[in-house]
């Protein structure tokens, strides 16, 4: 399981992180004013699982089905599941997004992907786009993202650059990516960003929209 957030087990057995329970808070008030009252949520990249727990429970209307190609993160996010014992959130998928034959075909109302691009080589985030593209349907449908950008016309706070810096120097395929090469992916596969959020700790929420079916 890729993630660079010290995690500890807890007695159920998951894993957990100081900083997903730090940004579980802004994401539910962020992404709660736009994800439908109800229907089907993918979450790419799910990790341990925290996430999915929180927002499945926070929108019982929604079904949530999480993913992660790590089997270390679906034991994570089994083991969360258990302990909430939500009925709307499904058991993880085996998801990888650079492994098109395993991509579900949907449709679903919204797919999520929290801190994953910056820790993916490129060609994660082309597939990425190419399973949204996919799944979301529907006009409206919502691919929401969180995590560090780089943009042109904002200066990079230098925790981010130190933070690019450290993940370059963990792998050469992995750092903060340009905004605008992200937006540029998704509109190939017909969607366009709709709003930007500034979130905690020099984040962003960004959200895209299918224009058409």
């Amino acid at each position: 399981m890729q993630t660079l957030d010290p995690q500890t087990r807890v007695p159920s057995g998951a894993l957990a992180s100081r900083a997903s329970a730090r940004n579980t808070g802004p994401l539910l008030e962020t992404l709660g004013a736009h994800l439908p009252a109800r229907g089907r949520v993918l979450e790419v990249a799910s990790g341990a699982g925290e996430h999915a727990v929180a927002f499945a429970r926070a929108r019982p209307g929604l079904e949530w089905t999480p993913s992660d190609p790590s089997a270390e993160a679906r034991a994570s996010i089994t083991a969360h599941a258990a302990a909430a014992a939500l009925p709307n959130l499904n058991p993880p998928m085996a998801l990888d997004v650079l492994d098109e034959g395993g991509w579900p075909h949907g449709p679903v109302e919204a797919v999520v992907c929290i801190n994953m691009i910056h820790i993916s080589p490129w060609a994660a985030t082309g597939g990425l786009m190419r399973l949204a593209g996919r799944v979301l349907r529907r006009p409206g449908g919502l691919l929401a993202l969180y995590g560090p950008y780089r943009e042109a016309e904002v200066e990079l706070a230098p925790s981010n650059a130190a933070f690019d810096a450290s993940l370059k120097g963990r792998n050469p395929d992995w750092g903060l990516r340009e905004r605008a090469a992200v937006e540029a992916a998704a509109r190939a596969e017909g969607l366009v960003l709709t709003r930007r959020v500034e979130m905690p700790a020099n984040n962003l929420t960004l959200l895209f929209r299918r224009v058409s079916a």
